[in-house]
Parts: structure tokens; sequence; C-alpha cells
């Protein structure tokens, strides 16, 4: 299966410069991505002791950048390489101020050049970030006698039965996992099929949050809504908007001053959920445009990455979206951190036992019923969540955190 596995690989790297060239065109590449996937690099050889993180994208990378602050105070530890797939990562790693940490994008998982990869950077241990399974660079890894370490593991029923369908392959690329730390039971289970032996369920590092967080222009934005109820619909999918838009007609017989806010997942679909909106008679402000707000604004939207918690703060309820649409949900946690009831759809298979937990403290309402919405909100508008649960919420971060980081840092002596 190798053999046919590296076919493939060889083809994607023949073709590859086409695709790297309509990637650019549409602002998913730049030159710096395309050299270093092919591992071309403009810095010498690591000389150091290494440790090598991989996150393919945003939502990774963000999960891992705690342990990645703490990890940066071991004295052992001279440099941390961390690999992403994505030009969003990439523009946000610039953003982070560590000391010891590199960015450089993840290579294809091209056979020569993954051996080129672990020759170049030598790391100690390697750090694969939730679904992040490349079977030549394991077998690379473990022919150098490098650990492999999963972190944060998620297999989904889906994944695990495509891994299923080439059984004998899956199982020699899963038994050359060194230690596997899912972040669930469904996950645990699936790993364990699938030929992983050293496995510690640790939970979720998503539950793990920063106890100070310093928004941006927070006064400046509590004053713009300070005439105003309002509420969230984040991470929304496409055509969950005109749910929110009809829940929001709803709401607006009972609340007046009502604006809801809506941070759609990916922002680049902003001029089209706009477009709808309109149709439906709704007026929109958006939020790069920096407009002041009128008595008849209806929608805000938020069209920029890395605001979510700046609107979690000033609310006390937010719909959760990828949730009515079949996209499996999407993470909840730092609205209930900042003390917002959580509200979602059916379909959040993704997070199962995060609702779960929240769902057992009171904390989210599972329904896509408008009535049942509207009365949800109407109900819980009025305040925040009680501190008592978000501190059970930061608790059991502070936990999960420090057990991965135990976990890792034996392998590092």
């Amino acid at each position: 299966m190798y053999f046919i596995y590296g076919i493939l690989t060889k083809l994607i790297i023949i073709i590859s410069p086409i695709i790297f060239f309509f990637r650019i065109l549409n602002g998913k590449e730049d030159k710096r991505s395309l050299k270093e996937k092919l591992c071309i690099y403009y810095q010498k050889k690591n000389s150091f002791n290494s440790l090598w993180f991989h996150a393919a994208s945003v939502g990774e990378l963000m999960s891992i950048i705690p342990i990645i602050k703490k990890i940066e105070k071991n004295n052992k530890i001279k440099k941390i390489i961390l690999t992403t797939s994505t030009k969003s990562s990439a523009d946000i790693f610039k953003k982070l101020k560590f000391k010891k940490t590199i960015h450089v994008y993840y290579p294809l998982d091209e056979n020569n050049i993954t051996r080129k990869f672990i020759n170049f950077w030598q790391p100690k241990v390697a750090v694969f970030v939730e679904s992040e399974i490349w079977p030549n660079m394991f077998k690379n890894l473990k022919e150098k006698k490098i650990p492999i370490i999963i972190l944060n593991a998620r297999i989904t029923k889906k994944s695990f039965n495509r891994w299923k369908i080439i059984k004998n392959f899956s199982s020699d690329i899963f038994n050359k996992i060194t230690l596997a730390l899912p972040q669930n039971s469904e996950t645990k289970k699936y790993l364990k099929i699938l030929g992983s032996k050293n496995i510690k369920k640790v939970g979720n590092l998503k539950y793990y949050g920063e106890k100070k967080i310093f928004y941006k222009d927070k006064s400046k934005l509590k004053n713009k809504f300070k005439k105003f109820k309002i509420w969230c619909a984040a991470s929304t999918h496409e055509t969950e908007e005109i749910l929110i838009a009809k829940l929001h007609k709803e709401l607006k017989k009972y609340q007046k001053k009502l604006i809801t806010i809506i941070i759609p997942r990916h922002i680049h679909r902003s001029e089209k959920i706009i477009e709808d909106l309109k149709k439906m008679n709704l007026n929109v402000v958006r939020h790069s445009t920096k407009n002041k707000l009128s008595e008849n604004t209806d929608i805000y939207i938020v069209d920029a990455f890395g605001e979510s918690p700046n609107f979690y703060n000033l609310t006390n309820i937010t719909f959760m979206g990828g949730s009515v649409v079949k996209h499996g949900g999407q993470n909840p946690l730092e609205a209930a951190r900042l003390r917002n009831h959580i509200i979602t759809g059916s379909n959040i298979d993704n997070f199962k036992e995060i609702y779960s937990y929240l769902n057992r403290n009171k904390i989210s309402f599972t329904t896509s019923d408008i009535t049942k919405m509207r009365k949800i909100i109407l109900r819980k508008i009025k305040r925040k969540m009680s501190i008592k649960k978000t501190k059970k919420i930061f608790l059991n971060g502070d936990k999960i955190l420090n057990k991965n980081i135990l976990y890792i840092n034996k392998y590092l002596t």
C-alpha cells in the first residue's frame, strides 16, 4: 500500500506547480509557502535540541498556544518548530510573541521530501495535533526513532470508516504512534481499533482558556451597543444566517431595541450574507465599515478574524453555528467561558462530549425551532451565566492542559 501511496504523492508533486499557481491567485498560498512545502528553506540547518508541533490550520494552532507558551520555559528545549498548512494560520503566527518558536509550512507528504524535512530540522519529538495522520512522515520518523505524539487526537466516525477500508495499511500507520492523547471516548475507541497501543485519554484541550483576556477596544465597543440589547450568532454557515434573520424578526416583536450580531465562520461570505439579509428588508451594518448604529439597525455582521471574544464579552447568549446544517457543530467553549448560554442545533457530532458537559450544567440548549429559540433568548438575554459555572470550565481546562504537558515532558528528558 505504501507503494501505491508513494505513486500518488509523486503524481501530486508533478502537478503541484499548477495547484500552487491557482492557490496563489486565490490568495491561499504565497512564494514562501510554495518553497517550504517542497522543503526549500532560507534558514540554516537546525542544530538545536528542538521540539516539533504540527497544527493543520487556525483552530488547531489556537488550541496549542498555551502548551507552547509553557514548554518555551523548559530550559532543555532550545527551539520549537511549529508547522501549519494554511496561509491564514501563518498570518496568525506572526502576531504571536514567542521567544523560541519559529514557523514553517508543513511539507508535502512525499517520501523524499519528508526525509529531507526530518534531516533538516532534526526534531527530538514530533507532536501532531488532532487529525493529522501522515503515512510517509510517520514512517520516516519511526525509522529515525523519533517519538510521535498525537495531541488532542480526534477521529470522527466518517474518517474511521475510511481508515477501515485500508485496514492493514491503517494498522501499520497507527501502530507507529508512540503516544495518543485523545480528546474524547469515541476517538479513544477508534484509535485502539486502528492499531494504536499507548492511549491516554486526558480530555479536550479546547476546555482551556486564559483567565485574563484583554479585549481590543472593549470600552469603545461597549459604548457602541449600550443603547441596545444584543445577542450573538457565531460561526454561522450558509443558510444558517437566514434562520437567524427570521428569528431576529420574531425577537423584535418582543424586544424593540434589539441587534443581532452575526459572526460568519468564513468572513469571505459576508457580502453574500448581506445581500440575502437586505432581501429580507433588514437593516445591516458591517463591522469593518465602523459605521454608527441607528435605531433601525437589525443585524451587525462581524467580518474580521479574531473578534468573536469581544462580542461574547458583551452578550449573554450565543447561537453556535455549523449545527443546523450537517457540519458537526463548532466549538462553544470560548463563548461559554465568557459567561454565554449556548443555543445549538442537533448536528453536533464534532463536539458531543463537550455539549453533553454543557447540557448537564444547564449551559447549553439544543433546538433549531424558531419559537423555542426565541423563548430561550428572551429569557437569557437579561443576565450573564453564573460565575460558578464558568469557573468549572476554567478548572477543567487547567487540569487538561497540565496533564497534556506532563505527558509531553516525559519525552523531553
